[in-house]
């Protein structure tokens, strides 16, 4: 049996306005149950421009018995391509528990009797030291990319999943080593041609030479836990706590972001 192809009459409808105006060009295919034979004549049966607007992409419906419907899409946006790339980003900021301020205001009773010193220590209450929570810059952001079909393999994928949760190794992305946190990346097939895949991070910037407490921090990574050890002091007249030591822990492992294949 031939292959036989028909414009239908609702061919070229559109929808008109703003960027999201669309045209679609619609076709009847007859004659064959082979889909690669329709995904071939798909390929070639949609001119790349039409009625001013760009090709997207295209459906095809086996509706059997040897007949298809293929519809092509039109929009004014250029469609995207294997090696684009987006980008957004969000500064709305994290928040972290602290004890220590960075600068205390005492107000007293009594000029004769001042209170307690507690040596920048928030909301000590007899043995404990209560802390806040405060607001942090957090820089968010992602990157959509377009990538070839042939680069995302079983291995790729893989070291998307075991670079999830870890922090940067050397400077990415203008940022230096330990501030970005990768969350995840989330993709799906357009087709047979490329992948679209997106990937999240987190920014935090590391601090270097910060006193807390009278003790000096060479070095705080962005994604690092800092926390104070505790002690009674008397300053003579008051049972207080002062800070005695300091711990900076690594809680999240580093990893290559090279290995994400977006670069750095």
């Amino acid at each position: 049996m031939p292959i036989t192809i028909f414009e239908m009459f609702e061919s070229g409808r559109s929808t008109e306005g703003d960027q999201s105006a669309q045209t679609e060009l619609i076709f009847k295919v007859t004659g064959t149950e082979d889909t690669d034979t329709i995904r071939a004549l798909g390929s070639s049966l949609f001119p790349t421009d039409h009625a001013g607007k760009k090709f997207q992409n295209y459906t095809l419906d086996h509706l059997g018995a040897g007949v298809w419907e293929l519809v092509g899409k039109y929009g004014l946006v250029e469609p995207k391509k294997p090696g684009d790339s987006e980008y957004t980003f969000d500064t709305g900021g994290g928040t972290q528990h602290i004890t220590q301020s960075l600068g205390t205001r005492r107000y007293d009773l009594s000029a004769g009797m001042p209170g307690p010193d507690f040596k920048g220590a928030i909301g000590v209450n007899g043995d404990d030291v209560a802390g806040v929570d405060i607001t942090l810059p957090a820089y968010q952001f992602t990157e959509r990319h377009y990538v070839p079909a042939e680069n995302v393999t079983g291995a790729y994928k893989a070291a998307l999943f075991y670079a999830t949760g870890t922090t940067n190794n050397a400077a990415f992305k203008g940022f230096a080593r330990g501030e970005v946190l990768f969350l995840g990346a989330s993709g799906a097939q357009r087709g047979e041609e490329d992948w679209e895949i997106t990937f999240r991070f987190a920014a935090s910037p590391n601090v270097e030479n910060i006193n807390i407490g009278g003790i000096t921090v060479a070095l705080k990574r962005g994604w690092e836990y800092l926390w104070v050890k505790y002690a009674d002091a008397d300053d003579g007249v008051w049972l207080t706590k002062e800070a005695v030591a300091i711990y900076v822990e690594q809680v999240y492992p580093e990893s290559n972001f090279a290995s994400l294949g977006i670069g750095t």
